[in-house]
């Protein structure tokens, strides 16, 4: 049932129908400015009845409330303008009761955050409200100025929260009464850089009368590329102040013998990031400046500063309180100042933090840390929460470590292991706690003095999966997991005639970034290397890459020769990829062929030609009637010069000649003691004579011996 109005009991008194199983659905709804709040006035119900409160009209429903979370007296808020309440009973009868009251309330934005090195005002935040984001001097908004909460199911503002970033390099600050100085922008986006060199100049100057005190809060130069000067007047011919390259920083800062200051900096790009943030302020003749104090407060008697006031200082927790008193005072009436040095918080090494955000700091903060340090702090969270690391400044030697734990101990799973110098970076834990451990080298005999480390730490929602990556044009994504969870993998593939550009696989690592930056589908446009000839050489036209139209021309080197096409060339195809014209070549030994061992009488070769290359074969045939004696194929062995592996063969007649040397033998008994006589002397001139004429006397005794069965 709907129920309308803005207030309203629902109850449950008895069953509305009399099934084995009942149910009773409510949705209430308003218009979209309004949300309800529901007051549980009563509840008693069995195990076999079910009470559940859903808000809808979000981006998925969310679960507000069932029977075992719900006691009498508790208020259950919607974020949406719908309420879904459904009742469920398995028994037929002693239903259980409850009465729930619910109000309309008008809905709002959460209140939005104020940007780093600025502030927030918000006129309403309800639908139609507006919030002003502005920033610091020194600073500049970027994004949206002012922020409407729009009127929706679930209202939100209707631009995310801006940044407060540096101004650009230099400026004349007028009038000037409490501000900051920061780090210009790198040269390569600063309109006032010269090639790679920075050079900023900037000029405060406060009211007649007024002197001004400037403090610094952060300051790292490249010693040998980076340079600061301040000087007391309006121009780079006033006496200094300061100079980086010889004096050591300020603890208490400087003071103008006027109303202006003159600041310049000078930095060549360098491997050393550069960090600057000086805060100045403006007083008179009769009140002292505002004290500063960086990871710690302050309580002061007077909030103008006048002769007297006492100001006492506390650190934050982590932080220790050293180089100054607990408490000073404004003093000298002709001169106003505070009788000691702001003291300063140096950081501790390490330590149990429980606070929802805060900073860790390298020891001994600002100054550089030490040898031989091993320091491990604990972040405790919300158990729903995570822990983000915003790791602002990191500038340690490459012989010490910064460790990040996902975890209470030094046994969890490392998210992270940094060294030396690295830009800002965020790294989100999987759970509610994060240890970090630094050491630094105790046996570095370099050892030279090193920035540190800022980081600062909050809770955040949890979100345990790597950002959804888009569809690869031309391919598709091979995933290990139905979402990107941590240790997820995906596998890219491309369509035929397309190349991958990147990594082929990726991973969702433990601080939920990718691996490497998804790959594209690139259309192949050449084709793949043919590859180098053994024993020769090879030129291509045109040389870069094998796109295309190339042509590629083999040759082989003294003593071999080409066993192939003596060139090749690329070609396109409409479907695939590009292919080469035919197989590369190979360069094979040259040999002297070999001499054609003649033709048979009464027979025949096959592919006569007057001389074969080394590894061709020569085939015989004989004519009708004639019998093949010898080697049916012969083969050219290579070498110098090559020869044939078996003399040739030669053709006989079929019975003719045998059928009268029969005959004659079986006159005459003689022609075989005449054989007798000549054979022997037949192998004795076979061993003396050549290969030719042994080959020769063979064929003669293989006929003879034939003819003799």
């Amino acid at each position: 049932m709907d129920l309308p109005g803005l207030s309203r009991t629902l109850e449950n008194r008895k069953p509305i129908h009399q099934t084995n199983q009942q149910t009773e659905q409510s949705v209430i709804a308003c218009v979209i400015i309004f949300s309800f709040s529901l007051q549980v006035r009563k509840v008693n119900l069995s195990k076999k009845e079910s009470l559940t409160i859903m808000g809808y009209g979000g981006l998925e429903p969310e679960l507000l409330a069932n029977e075992t979370l719900m006691r009498e007296g508790q208020v259950i808020r919607s974020t949406t303008n719908q309420v879904y309440i459904h009742y469920r009973s398995l028994q037929q009868t002693n239903h259980g009761v409850f009465s729930l009251h619910y109000q309309a309330f008008l809905l709002s934005c959460p209140f939005p955050l104020s940007p780093e090195s600025g502030g927030v005002t918000v006129t309403d935040i309800h639908p139609g409200g507006q919030a002003h984001f502005h920033c610091d001097p020194g600073f500049q908004v970027r994004g949206h100025e002012v922020a409407t909460c729009v009127n929706t199911t679930q209202p939100h503002w209707s631009t995310p929260e801006p940044q407060c970033v540096a101004v650009s390099c230099g400026g004349w600050i007028r009038n000037a009464t409490v501000g900051r100085i920061l780090s210009p922008p790198p040269p390569s986006v600063s309109n006032h850089s010269n090639g790679n060199n920075l050079s900023c100049h900037w000029l405060i100057e406060a009211k007649e009368g007024h002197r001004l005190h400037l403090h610094f809060e952060r300051i790292a130069l490249d010693e040998d590329d980076d340079k600061l000067i301040v000087r007391s007047g309006n121009s780079s011919l006033s006496s200094p102040l300061f100079d980086s390259d010889l004096d050591d920083v300020p603890e208490r800062g400087l003071l103008s013998e006027s109303s202006t200051l003159y600041l310049e900096l000078t930095a060549d790009s360098s491997s050393i990031p550069l960090l600057l943030a000086l805060r100045y302020e403006a007083f008179d003749d009769e009140h002292c400046w505002e004290p500063y104090m960086p990871h710690g407060n302050f309580s002061s008697s007077d909030i103008t500063y006048q002769l007297g006031t006492t100001v006492t200082f506390t650190c934050s927790p982590g932080f220790v309180m050293e180089q100054g008193s607990g408490t000073i005072e404004c003093v000298d009436p002709s001169n106003p100042h505070w009788n000691d040095s702001e003291p300063v918080c140096k950081a501790l090494c390490g330590g149990e933090l429980t606070e929802p955000l805060g900073t860790i700091l390298s020891p001994d903060w600002p100054q550089s840390y030490s040898k031989g340090l091993d320091c491990v702090w604990q972040i405790h969270g919300n158990e729903e929460k995570r822990i983000e690391l915003d790791v602002q400044i990191l500038n340690i030697r490459h012989t010490d470590v910064l460790t990040v734990f996902d975890g209470r101990d030094l046994m969890s799973h490392v998210i992270g292991q940094y060294l030396g110098s690295r830009e800002r970076f965020q790294v989100v834990s999987g759970g509610s706690e994060v240890t970090i451990q630094f050491q630094s080298d105790p046996d570095d005999s370099s050892f030279i003095l090193s920035q540190g480390f800022l980081i600062h730490y909050r809770e955040v929602e949890p979100n345990d999966t790597c950002p959804t990556l888009p569809k690869i044009d031309f391919g598709w994504i091979s995933s290990s997991h139905s979402s990107p969870v941590r240790g997820s993998v995906l596998t890219y593939q491309c369509q035929p005639g397309y190349d991958i550009s990147g990594s082929d696989i990726i991973t969702c690592q433990w601080d939920l970034s990718w691996s490497s930056n998804p790959p594209t589908c690139v259309k192949v446009q050449q084709c793949p290397d043919p590859g180098e000839v053994v024993n020769g050489a090879r030129s291509v036209r045109p040389e870069a890459g094998f796109a295309v139209g190339t042509v590629v021309r083999f040759s082989c080197n003294q003593g071999y020769q080409l066993e192939g096409p003596s060139q090749i060339s690329c070609h396109g195809r409409d479907t695939g990829t590009p292919k080469w014209s035919d197989r590369s070549p190979k360069c094979v030994l040259k040999y002297d062929p070999c001499p054609n061992p003649g033709v048979p009488d009464n027979g025949y070769q096959t592919l006569y030609k007057h001389s074969y290359q080394a590894g061709e074969t020569l085939r015989f045939f004989c004519y009708e009637g004639y019998e093949l004696i010898g080697e049916v194929i012969i083969s050219c062995v290579p070498g110098h010069p090559s020869q044939w592996n078996s003399p040739p063969p030669f053709c006989k007649g079929k019975g003719h000649y045998c059928l009268n040397i029969r005959v004659y033998t079986s006159l005459s008994s003689g022609l075989n003691i005449a054989l007798a006589i000549i054979l022997p002397i037949i192998l004795v001139i076979l061993l003396i004579g050549g290969i030719y004429i042994r080959s020769s006397i063979s064929a003669i005794f293989l006929y003879f011996s034939h003819c003799s069965q």
